[in-house]
């Protein structure tokens, strides 16, 4: 047996590649052969852990670039669809699309910090698509949001997407006739808006583009070329540094 062994081993790592064929081997052979595999890796499991680390940076670089083709494919559609809120510096040399939905925790989370770094940096375009995917509330609010911003503008529109994220009550008929009040806006005339054609069309567009960009979850964010499934630990200014990067190198 420890012949066999000696041989299956010899022939795993001494030979080149082309020449290690198992469909050579006897059944002794194959089953030395897999023992002695199994009994390394059993002795030696950080080799395990470091291919497992090697298939999943590979993993993430494929779907990296996948992502970054449903980008360029969809350019118009994610960054001049005619109908999403523009904010930050309109004139940034960096475009931040950002997918919400107002019943998502996470959203609201990190609402403040996207706001801050928006902010602090002051050259980020940033585009807000309503995504509504978890409840009837959420097609409500985005609803909401989108009838202010066709009746009332982008700076109401700014301040209604504040106050949903904000909020941590019910949203329904009464909730956004109150809210709508306290923005110093027409709510009837906000409430009747909500379920037109004119902004189902907008959702309608905003799920399509969803569906074709594979993004089935929020927060979702592109950034330029890239996108990003949620919020990073480290944040999105890395982000916005590569994409900065890659502007300055053309």
């Amino acid at each position: 047996m420890k012949a066999v062994l000696t041989a299956a081993l010899l022939a795993a790592t001494a030979l080149p590649a082309l020449a290690f064929d198992p469909a050579n081997m006897s059944a002794a052979e194959k089953a030395a052969f897999g023992e002695a595999v199994r009994d390394y890796l059993m002795e030696n499991p950080d080799v395990l852990i470091e291919s497992i680390n090697v298939l999943e940076e590979r993993r993430m670089a494929d779907e990296a670039k996948n992502d970054q083709l449903l980008v360029e494919n969809n350019r118009d559609a994610i960054f001049n669809d005619g109908h999403s809120w523009i904010g930050g510096n309109p004139e940034g040399d960096v475009t931040l699309v950002e997918f919400v939905d107002y019943r998502c925790g996470v959203c609201k989370r990190i609402s403040p910090d996207v706001q801050d770094l928006i902010e602090s940096d002051g050259n980020i375009r940033w585009i807000v698509k309503e995504f509504p995917i978890l409840t009837q509330e959420s097609d409500m609010a985005a609803r909401f949001a989108i009838a202010v911003q066709q009746e009332a503008g982008p700076d109401a529109y700014k301040k209604a997407h504040d106050a949903l994220m904000q909020s941590r009550g019910p949203v329904n008929l009464e909730s956004l006739t109150e809210m709508a009040g306290q923005l110093g806006l027409d709510s009837q005339a906000v409430l009747n808006r909500m379920n037109t054609e004119e902004v189902s069309a907008v959702l309608r567009k905003n799920h399509q583009l969803a569906e074709q960009m594979r993004v089935m979850g929020t927060p979702t964010f592109i950034i330029e070329g890239e996108m990003l499934r949620g919020m990073p630990a480290e944040g999105l200014e890395s982000t916005i540094a590569r994409a900065r990067a890659a502007k300055a190198e053309g």
